[in-house]
């Protein structure tokens, strides 16, 4: 676990790229984002409004002025566009995700956390939903309750990377359990349609770590015996 190392630092909340501050020092090994939500970024919590229904070609055409809005950082535009859209079509979950990614972008979370949680309400099975409260709970040092969401969201789509990521960082960095910290990276990177590069360099670097552990551990054992 990098110690005195510096990390890697990501003050962003899953936006787009321009949104992202970096900060980085020197070391000697691969770093881990420690104060972000996530290298990888989820421009817009989820690009379909809800894919799982018709949705009026106004709603879809407000919606992409949004997530353009977002991409681009211009989050007031991107704020007045969502939230317009919810007055006019309150009971899609997408936008209210979104809506909540502003909020957190802008230092408002009692807002976000209640966006998350009404597009949960209009749709318990919104992954995007549950990992951007896990981002939130994290930020707020609540890690019990952001390892919770992350595994809602993986629940709800075991096949969303952007979770696996967020809960092997949060695991990894925070909560000290590199073992399972690597299972996550793992299927992040197997559900990738291209190799993470930095991502499998953590991979190389924990299964060193867990190995080690491992024997040493099985020396210990040896040894009581």
């Amino acid at each position: 676990m990098p110690g005195s190392d510096s990390l890697r630092v990501l003050t962003c909340l899953a936006l787009a790229t321009a949104l992202l501050g970096l900060s980085a020092c020197s070391s000697s090994g691969p770093q881990r984002p420690a104060a972000g939500a996530g290298q990888t970024v989820d421009a817009a919590a989820s690009d379909a409004m809800d894919p799982d229904e018709v949705v009026p070609e106004l709603a879809l055409a407000s919606y992409r002025r949004a997530l353009d809005a977002l991409r681009d950082g211009d989050l007031t535009e991107a704020e007045l566009e969502l939230e317009q859209l919810i007055l006019a079509y309150p009971a899609y979950a997408g936008p209210h995700v979104n809506l909540g990614i502003v909020y957190m972008a802008t230092g408002r979370d009692d807002d976000a956390l209640a966006a998350f949680s009404t597009a949960l309400s209009l749709n318990p099975q919104h992954a995007q939903a549950y990992n951007q409260l896990g981002i939130l709970a994290r930020r707020q040092g609540r890690f019990a309750d952001a390892e919770q969401a992350y595994r809602d969201a993986l629940a709800a789509d075991s096949s969303y990377p952007l979770a696996h990521y967020n809960l092997g960082v949060l695991l990894d960095l925070y909560l000290q359990r590199p073992a399972d910290a690597l299972t996550h990276y793992e299927a992040y990177q197997a559900l990738l349609p291209e190799t993470d590069k930095t991502v499998a360099k953590w991979i190389v670097e924990l299964r060193r770590r867990v190995g080690a552990s491992e024997a040493a551990a099985r020396v210990a054992a040896e040894d009581v015996s």
